[in-house]
């Protein structure tokens, strides 16, 4: 035989145990238990499987493993709520969080000159209050200041309730003072940060006599930079009756739309100049006129915003 025969055979016996040998390396494989008898063995329980002679007896592998958690405590756990080790501060005072501190603010809205084509006054509207995140006192004053003197003013003294995220509810009182007898209020109202970073303060009031009147006040902030910030504001006044002491008449009785224009040196401390028109309606209208004067205005301002 050929030597090229003979290696060419070899080459096709070579082939041929190719497969043979890999089907031989397959089973060798196999686990040893792989060829016993698995008849009378659970596959749902286990409950009585060892494992290198180690017992497995109530492990429910069908479940999970379910049954090895769970159960009630020791008698001797500690409470996962108390203090470690059933030691507390002693001395030392127990940290409180913010919710459950006091706080304080005031921010001065507008403290401002106000200038038509008559004559000037000056105005200031401030809120204050104290307490906590949820609850607290509120503190609204607003007024008008004609020849170094208070000829006109609203004081609210309210409770605060946070009923949402940026939203409070508010029930107190109101004042009012001025050229004529005073006027006292029950006032219940809403005040927060409205979609689209609206501020709204939205306010009912009774008084006696069977006297009722709606206040609403918007703000938006316009940030023309981080200091130089528009302030659009708009102030609507509607009253239930008409109220001749007073001057003021049922339905809408006054409106103020304005633009304020602020550049906060400080966040806290902020001179601005700005331009409102003002005008009345209704029999409010008829009362401004019997008194000689404009049912509307345009008037310049110029103050200062500041908080602490």
């Amino acid at each position: 035989m050929s030597t090229w025969r003979t290696e060419n055979r070899m080459k096709k016996m070579n082939k041929a145990a190719v497969p043979l040998i890999a089907v031989m390396l397959g089973l060798s494989a196999l686990p040893a238990w792989a060829g016993g008898d698995m008849s009378g063995m659970d596959h749902g329980a286990t409950g009585s499987m060892t494992n290198g002679g180690a017992t497995m007896n109530g492990m429910d592998m069908g479940t999970g493993g379910g049954a090895m958690q769970g159960g009630s405590a020791p008698a001797d756990a500690r409470d996962p709520h108390a203090y470690s080790g059933g030691y507390d501060f002693g001395p030392i005072p127990r940290p409180r969080f913010a919710d459950e501190q006091n706080f304080a603010s005031l921010r001065m809205d507008r403290l401002e000159a106000v200038r038509n084509a008559d004559n000037g006054a000056g105005l200031y509207d401030l809120q204050a209050w104290f307490g906590r995140d949820y609850d607290r006192l509120v503190l609204k004053a607003e007024g008008g200041i004609n020849d170094g003197k208070v000829d006109e003013a609203s004081t609210e003294l309210l409770w605060g309730h946070a009923v949402a995220t940026y939203w409070d509810a508010q029930i107190g009182v109101r004042y009012d003072s001025g050229e004529g007898s005073s006027r006292s209020w029950l006032a219940v109202g809403m005040q927060g940060l409205a979609p689209y970073w609206f501020e709204l303060d939205i306010t009912g009031y009774v008084g006696d006599g069977g006297r009722t009147a709606l206040s609403v006040e918007a703000e938006y902030e316009i940030l023309l930079t981080q200091r130089l910030i528009l302030q659009p504001r708009l102030e609507a006044d509607i009253y239930g009756k008409d109220d001749v002491e007073w001057g003021i008449g049922a339905g809408l009785s006054e409106l103020a739309a304005g633009l304020r224009l602020r550049y906060e040196i400080r966040r806290e401390f902020a001179p601005y100049i700005g331009v409102e028109w003002a005008g009345t309606f209704g029999n409010t209208a008829d009362y401004v006129r019997a008194a000689g004067l404009d049912t509307s205005e345009t008037r310049a301002v110029a103050g200062v915003r500041f908080w602490f």
